[in-house]
């Protein structure tokens, strides 16, 4: 019996779980292993930090899916991997052996380059972490009285977002907050179109919202930023939701990876130097096809990664995939209010969190109905 371990429970992941539990593939024994019981849906994290969401609204049940599906669910975090010996490394001393393998874990703020940001800011991932320190800083507040001073380090979609949720819900809790965004860069949203970037710098303002561009931070004590040619910053919480990076280990264990430690992937999302292992999402770059850093092409590539790992376990040969170039963006704005881009395309309004909060429901609601 062929064995298929499937390693994080990401956007992709899940979709190819759910294919698999449609349709199983013969004579395979298929694990998913996941520090994590429960995998959040990222584009409806900021809302659920404002609010508007519960938890279980925006996150997916991994056992329960992967039960569904008719696939062993282990909670277990990797740590290494030995592509010799076909083996993941984790946490607790087990193994998990495989003869196809996929990778799909997911990425981390890169924050071991700065001194001080390990032990003083709180890492937007591992999400369960990000979301115990915010139940902490909302606790905090309403038992304080005080304003919250809050630091978001990150210029990016993923970063202003959070910004402007946590900004949205201390007001709403009637608690007064103080909220500073940093980026390294020029501009916040570098890799969005100008007129994206002046309705954020828009909101950002009306919100009260500081913006630090030109910021880099260079170390970070208790309660304090210090940045290259610049004042210190003191906050009372700092999150870190800088470009995203990637854990150590899969670069250690041999595999090809590209200069941020990224595993390099063809056409069809599999390893270019190991042709049984698979990845797809952050953690995969596609050495013919850069993209951003995001869960919209994440989405896209689990039909695909399914179809793949079902031909690799049966001895055939994959098929290319081509991601799109221009992806769709919604952006919210804290509020029940988001920015949609699509290229030069640019539309702002409720009527488009609407839409947003439509797609969001729709993609959740396939991992919570019975698959058989």
């Amino acid at each position: 019996m062929k064995r298929l371990l499937l390693l994080g429970g990401g956007h992709s992941h899940v979709e190819v779980i759910r294919r698999f539990g449609l349709q199983p593939p013969n004579g395979v024994r298929t694990v998913l292993a996941s520090p994590d019981r429960n995998t959040s849906y990222s584009g409806m994290l900021p809302g659920f930090v404002a609010g508007h969401y519960d938890y279980h609204d925006c996150h997916i049940d991994l056992q329960r899916l992967c039960h569904a599906a008719g696939i062993e669910f282990r909670q277990l975090e990797a740590i290494g991997l030995d592509p010799v010996a076909q083996r993941v490394n984790c946490g607790d001393g087990s193994a998990l052996d495989y003869d196809i393998l996929s990778i799909d874990i997911g990425s981390t703020p890169e924050a071991q380059t700065v001194p001080g940001a390990l032990d003083h800011a709180i890492r937007v991932k591992p999400v369960s972490g990000f979301l115990n320190a915010w139940d902490r800083i909302l606790d905090a507040a309403k038992i304080q009285g005080r304003p919250a001073r809050i630091a978001v380090v990150g210029g990016g979609a993923g970063g202003m977002e959070l910004a402007l949720a946590m900004h949205y819900r201390l007001r709403a809790q009637d608690t007064p907050a103080e909220c500073h965004l940093l980026t390294d860069t020029a501009t916040i949203l570098p890799n969005h179109h100008p007129r994206v970037r002046r309705i954020f710098e828009r909101i950002l303002k009306e919100r009260g919202i500081v913006i630090h561009t030109h910021s880099k931070v260079v170390k970070i004590e208790h309660g304090e930023l210090h940045r290259e040619g610049g004042s210190p910053l003191q906050a009372g919480h700092i999150v870190w939701a800088t470009a995203a990076g990637a854990p150590r280990w899969l670069a250690a264990s041999g595999l090809k990876t590209d200069a941020r430690g990224f595993l390099m992937v063809s056409d069809a999302l599999q390893s270019v130097s190991h042709p049984c292992i698979f990845a797809a999402g952050d953690i995969a770059s596609m050495v013919n096809h850069i993209r951003p850093k995001s869960g919209v092409y994440a989405v896209r590539q689990g039909p695909p990664l399914a179809d793949n790992l079902r031909r690799a376990l049966a001895g055939r040969s994959c098929i290319d995939y081509t991601p799109q170039k221009i992806a769709l963006a919604l952006i919210s704005t804290g509020d029940r209010y988001a920015v949609a881009a699509y290229g030069s395309l640019v539309f702002e309004g409720k009527w488009v969190w609407r839409w947003k909060d439509h797609i969001d429901r729709k993609f959740m609601a396939k991992y919570s109905m019975p698959l058989r």
